[in-house]
């Protein structure tokens, strides 16, 4: 914000603008627009565009020359991201800022912020990717403080993966008995991880821009639970093709039960791709209800978690369909 602003009464005429302007460039940079407020009170009344007040006859009022709409104005306390967002709806290059009783104490150029809304989003994007917000370019950044963006996260991430490691001991029988479940794992997790890689995208991003408050939730859920079960459907039809093709062709013989490897393998993928999105869509939900950033909401952490379930889901299905033959 800056205080270096220019605002007249409404009864002053379109000359004395004008004139005001020349001798002050205060205002053209905050907005393209002169500031109007009420000659009493001084509360803010409205802003004139700079060329409706170059075309208006110079005995025009300033009062006169306001627009029907109602004016827009921000707060001292409010977002930056906020007001770029109301410039943008409004095709406006500044707004005024008010204080008590609706008096011009400032304004911000879109100019300014801009500059401000790149530089949060830039942290917005280290954090989803599981870094700590850092400063300056890549390549100016030095060695340790490389370190100390990436080596906190990582570790936390690594503790975070020995809970998979845990759920494939604790299947380990199953494992044993039949092996050819293992060549499918990386399919699985990696599919619910990237199904819900990109619910949390799409959420934040929503969240973000106003599209949805916390009290959404319960449609997103709504929304995300047919969507990942038609998603995971498709996967699992991929998934079927490949098993019959890589055996029927004779490039690998998955046994003689494979009909049921391949029937395994596409409920996985059903059941993995529908909680991966679901999981991915509620966690900046519950993260932004906890006080925390949306985007911490990071895709190594949802694939974290996707990692763990998935595991989990998958050979729960597999003693199910496979009971009695390979299990």
């Amino acid at each position: 914000m800056t205080a270096d602003i220019l605002a007249l009464a409404a009864d002053r005429p379109a000359a004395a603008a004008l004139e005001a302007l020349h001798q002050s460039a205060a205002g053209r940079d905050a907005g393209q627009a002169m500031f109007v407020v009420d000659p009493e009170t001084c509360a803010f009344r409205g802003a004139v565009p700079l060329l409706r007040l170059m075309a208006a006859e110079p005995s025009a009022r300033l009062g006169d020359l306001l627009g029907e709409d109602a004016p827009i104005f921000v707060r001292p306390d409010d977002d930056g991201a906020d007001a770029a967002r109301l410039m943008a709806h409004h095709r406006v290059a500044g707004l005024p800022v008010l204080g008590p009783a609706d008096t011009v104490v400032g304004a911000v150029a879109l100019a300014d912020l801009v500059a401000d809304v790149l530089a949060e989003e830039g942290d917005d994007i280290r954090r989803f990717g599981a870094t700590e917000a850092g400063h300056g370019p890549y390549l100016r950044t030095g060695f340790f403080a490389r370190l100390r963006q990436r080596g906190g996260w990582l570790c936390l991430l690594f503790l975070s993966e020995m809970l998979t490691a845990s759920a494939m001991q604790h299947f380990n029988d199953e494992l044993q008995k039949a092996v050819v479940l293992t060549l499918f794992i990386p399919l699985i997790m990696s599919s619910g991880g990237n199904s819900g890689s990109q619910a949390t995208s799409l959420l934040i991003r929503a969240l973000a821009l106003g599209d949805m408050s916390l009290r959404d939730w319960w449609r997103v859920a709504l929304r995300e639970i047919p969507t990942g079960l038609a998603l995971g459907a498709i996967l699992a039809c991929l998934g079927i093709v490949r098993i019959t093709l890589w055996q029927e062709l004779g490039i690998y013989d998955y046994g003689p039960h494979w009909t049921l490897v391949a029937l395994t393998v596409a409920a996985g993928l059903v059941g993995v791709v529908t909680f991966g999105s679901l999981a991915g869509a509620m966690l900046p939900f519950l993260l932004k209800r906890a006080g925390f950033d949306p985007a911490s909401a990071s895709a190594p952490f949802v694939a974290t978690l996707v990692d763990v379930a998935g595991l989990i889901i998958y050979f729960s299905l597999a003693m199910l369909v496979l009971r009695g033959t390979l299990l």
